[in-house]
């Protein structure tokens, strides 16, 4: 980008679009992750009675596990802490989507010591199960040190079922992490136009469109065709507008009569 005031124009044309795209994302799905995530570590650190639970997700731009949630007197120093995706257990848990008890940490080979001494805290017997739903594996669950001895059968049972409900939690609430890809995607998209000075607004907001359509590679979520709809109502005029509100004033009352269906099975003709 340059001093010139048409690329500086463009550049704010493509801000306000991506702006607004944000927005009714954020309205679509709202981030609950640093409210639920939290909650999902403290249950398993009391259900499982363990000094500590941690919650790391995977970050695909990195590819590195970030702790964001813990629990437990010894939890909360691993949260900001980011590892490659495959060290230690939870790397082993996160890359195999296996779950597994350590009995004895210290004899595992997996182990990775530097992990553990940066949150100020060695653990002894360690539980890690991934989060995983249908499109993948999306983070990994860590339990640490069972006061009643070592992490049994059923203590796996039991953090697998908590783990799919963060999943659940994670997989709704990456709207944000989406944001930062549009924008970052909708930047570079200008950046590498022939002429970004050159660009009227309608242009822009059409690139900024085409990267918002690049997020939408889910054919479950609709989140982000829906909010690039949503962001582009403000050009349309108001006799369009109250059409586009009896249509969605019609699928309302179909959705009332049918029931919720989820996914594809709710798009039929």
């Amino acid at each position: 980008m340059t001093d010139d005031p048409g690329a500086g124009r463009a550049a704010l044309t493509l801000l306000s679009g991506v702006a607004r795209r944000i927005a009714a994302g954020d309205r679509l799905a709202p981030d609950t992750q640093d409210v639920l995530l939290p909650a999902v570590a403290r249950t398993a650190a009391v259900v499982l009675d363990a000094e500590a639970a941690s919650i790391a997700i995977h970050d695909p731009a990195t590819d590195r596990l970030a702790f964001r949630a813990a629990a437990g007197p010894h939890g909360a120093e691993v949260i900001g802490l980011a590892i490659e995706a495959t060290a230690g257990i939870a790397g082993y848990a996160f890359a195999t989507g296996q779950p597994l008890a350590i009995a004895d940490v210290a004899a595992d080979p997996r182990f990775d010591r530097s992990v553990a001494e940066a949150t100020g805290y060695v653990p002894r017997t360690l539980l890690a199960t991934p989060l995983t739903d249908a499109q993948g594996t999306l983070g990994v669950l860590e339990v640490l040190d069972r006061r009643g001895g070592t992490f049994t059968m059923r203590d796996l049972d039991i953090a697998g079922a908590l783990a799919q409900e963060a999943a659940v939690i994670v997989r709704a609430g990456m709207t944000a992490r989406d944001a930062s890809t549009l924008l970052h995607g909708a930047l570079s998209a200008l950046a590498s136009a022939d002429d970004p000075a050159r660009l009227d607004d309608a242009a822009v907001d059409a690139l900024v469109e085409r990267v918002a359509g690049d997020l939408a590679i889910d054919p479950d979520d609709p989140t982000w065709r829906l909010a690039d709809r949503i962001a582009r109502l403000r050009d349309v005029d108001p006799e369009a507008l109250e059409l586009a509100i009896d249509w969605l004033d019609a699928l309302l009352r179909r959705r009332g009569r049918d029931g919720f269906r989820g996914g594809s099975a709710s798009r039929r003709p």
